[in-house]
């Protein structure tokens, strides 16, 4: 990816400009400001989470260094699995863009100062509690990653982010399921970014693995919201955890064959046109 010719697209008020990192990694730019939301950049969960059962070997390599990525304005987390709040990504984007703020999860503050970013850069993120930036508006919603789970104060450790631009609105689900309350949170939204790799108690209890939605409740949760868009996401690096994108394909198809879609390759680009 020709990092330049991202940086010097030009859009117009009802285009947005996505690049796909892999995983669930995304960067926005709307006009001036670059949001880049769970960057995963290096090798560090193939080094650090294998097991004697299951094994973590990205299927392609990252697309960008993250020391590419010099121009951010704000670093997105939502949750602190390591394939969404990367130690290796997230120490290198601090030092190379002194002035973004970093957001997560208020109970995983703690996580992300571990990586040596100072806890002033960190804004905590609460359910439904508007974060007023430069350029755009973050809505903390939270997320089920397989269940909601809150701390002590009632706090939520997972996120998913509804991201306002002037015209054009995003939301990005971390790793999340369906529950109640969470369609009401994202009517209307432009752009619907969410996890389609699935669950079972196989993956659950025996691999250790959490789970997202499937396919049908993405594609449901897309026309019961009316989303313009439906990216699907989380189905492509890694062989133990994983779908066939030509499952979710087939499925809203035949489920719902007028709903727009897309699909991204590893360092793709693509201008969402509102």
């Amino acid at each position: 990816m020709d990092k330049n010719l991202f940086f010097n697209t030009q859009l117009t008020d009802q285009q947005v400009a996505l690049f796909y990192l892999g995983q669930e990694g995304f960067l926005f730019k709307y006009h001036d400001t670059y949001v880049l939301i769970d960057p995963y950049l290096s090798d560090y969960v193939d080094q650090n989470c294998c097991t004697e059962t299951v094994k973590w070997i990205r299927r392609y390599p990252a697309p960008i260094a993250p020391e590419e990525f010099d121009f951010v304005d704000y670093i997105l987390c939502t949750h602190a699995h390591f394939d969404h709040a990367d130690p290796d990504t997230l120490s290198k984007l601090a030092k190379i863009n002194s002035k973004a703020k970093f957001i997560a999860p208020e109970p995983i503050k703690d996580v992300i100062m571990s990586y040596g970013i100072s806890e002033d850069r960190i804004i905590g993120a609460f359910a439904d509690k508007v974060i007023d930036l430069d350029g755009c508006k973050i809505v903390p919603i939270p997320a089920a990653h397989e269940e909601l789970r809150a701390d002590e104060n009632g706090n939520y450790y997972d996120m998913g982010y509804k991201i306002l631009f002037d015209n054009v609105s995003i939301y990005h689900g971390g790793d999340c399921c369906i529950y109640d309350g969470l369609k009401e949170r994202l009517i209307n939204t432009d752009i619907l970014m969410v996890p389609v790799n699935g669950r079972s108690y196989y993956k659950r209890y025996i691999e250790d693995i959490i789970g997202n939605m499937t396919s049908e409740e993405a594609i449901i949760l897309a026309k019961e919201t009316n989303a313009d868009m439906i990216i699907p996401m989380h189905y492509d690096l890694y062989d133990c955890n994983r779908i066939n994108p030509a499952q979710f394909v087939d499925c809203l198809f035949s489920m719902n064959p007028s709903q727009k879609f897309h699909m991204f390759a590893p360092g793709e680009v693509y201008i969402y046109q509102k």
